[in-house]
């Protein structure tokens, strides 16, 4: 039995060839040849089944602890595949606080198809158990409906960074019945293996940290058990939504070196949210890695650490954008997880499909800026927001002085 960083290197072999290649190699063919028309081939048709594929397939379902993966070309369309196994009229709880993709496809596709979300505070364990139970639900007349046929929750919300307790969530879910679906982008199974602690199926935009390198869009899905398994085949193979074979391959490249970008992005991020915690300019500062940053009742909660994306709000007086527009290390562009260190404005960027008094609601204010961090030299880092702070406090002159005051 290997652990986990060998995992991450070696993954589990497909034997698909027999040459003596280190690197599992990338099929391109669309179809494979039977041996007889009786015959049961491995690999008929490559939107069924690929090796690449596969090899990327089998090795994030060994790191994640589950029965069987699934490799999808972005992580909305592994979201998309996994909501398709509900039927409408089925009613799924939502953590109040999500991506805004992911907000999207509840508020805009899913209720197309009948399907029913109910947003809540995943935190909130009386008010979490209510809407999953169904009491207070619009339904019957005493008030009360269904239980909720799902909950879903990001493991680290985006972009606020509060911590969800998997295993307190799964266990009010399982109490009615309710499959539990974790979006596991922001810690990956290096940080954290939601299976392990209760839940059923675990999502991730491969995109982000297991690709690392801002190069492929990918999505992954694993599942606890078979009988999930043949339902996100069953919409994987019949929606189509594949993750191509030389995406495959580069993300099982980016997942070999997963353990050593995650380790130095996150002790940068912890620098620079310590930076960001003593400057002036500075209001508020999400990530619970540092005392100063975290939300009430954040703790580890199964966590190994909390990842290299942070967020702060500058004080009243300050344009966010003047930050954003004057970064030079830092690229301003969506998206995390990658070596080199990204900036964003989530109000106009991120989370923009959310309406502004629903983004309020969550705490998604207007000068909130969120940061990925990437491997670079920290020191460098801080240095770049330090010069692009500077520019905007003297723009923000005399407003600034007011606010100070």
């Amino acid at each position: 039995m290997t652990r986990f960083n060998t995992q991450l290197v070696h993954g589990l072999p497909v034997n698909d060839n027999t040459t003596g290649a280190v690197n599992p190699p990338i099929y391109n063919s669309s179809t494979y040849a039977f041996e007889s028309v009786e015959s049961m081939p491995r690999w008929d048709y490559a939107r069924s089944g690929n090796p690449t594929r596969d090899f990327l397939e089998r090795q994030i379902a060994q790191l994640e602890h589950g029965t069987r993966g699934f490799a999808f070309a972005s992580g909305l369309a592994a979201i998309h595949a996994v909501l398709s196994i509900f039927k409408p009229g089925d009613r799924i709880v939502v953590g109040s606080n999500v991506y805004g993709g992911t907000y999207s496809q509840f508020n805009e596709h899913f209720t197309r198809w009948g399907l029913v979300s109910q947003p809540v505070d995943t935190n909130d364990y009386e008010a979490l158990e209510a809407a999953i139970s169904g009491v207070g639900v619009a339904g019957d007349e005493d008030g009360a409906s269904e239980p909720a046929k799902a909950v879903y929750f990001e493991t680290l919300t985006n972009p606020l960074l509060q911590v969800n307790d998997v295993a307190a969530i799964a266990r009010i879910a399982h109490k009615y019945g309710a499959i539990v679906i974790v979006d596991n982008t922001f810690v990956t199974p290096y940080l954290q293996q939601p299976l392990d602690l209760g839940a059923d199926i675990v999502l991730h935009s491969a995109t982000k940290y297991l690709a690392g390198h801002s190069d492929v869009i990918a999505g992954l899905a694993v599942v606890r058990d078979d009988k999930l398994g043949e339902r996100v085949y069953y919409a994987q193979n019949r929606l189509g939504g594949i993750l191509p074979p030389a995406e495959s391959d580069s993300v099982r490249r980016g997942i070999q070196t997963l353990g050593l970008r995650i380790e130095r992005q996150q002790s940068n991020a912890v620098a620079i949210a310590n930076w960001l915690l003593d400057n002036p300019l500075v209001a508020t500062v999400h990530y619970p890695g540092v005392e100063g940053g975290r939300q009430p009742g954040d703790t580890e909660k199964g966590l190994k650490g909390f990842g290299g994306v942070l967020g702060f709000e500058v004080v009243k007086g300050i344009d966010p954008a003047e930050i954003l527009d004057n970064l030079h290390l830092f690229r301003l562009a969506v998206s995390l997880g990658a070596v080199e260190s990204l900036a964003e404005l989530p109000c106009r960027m991120t989370h923009f499909e959310l309406p502004r008094e629903e983004r309020l609601k969550v705490g998604i204010t207007d000068e909130l800026i969120r940061l990925s961090i990437g491997i670079e030299d920290v020191n460098d880092l801080i240095e770049d927001l330090d010069q692009a702070f500077a520019v905007a406090a003297k723009a923000a002159q005399p407003q600034l002085a007011e606010t100070v005051q």
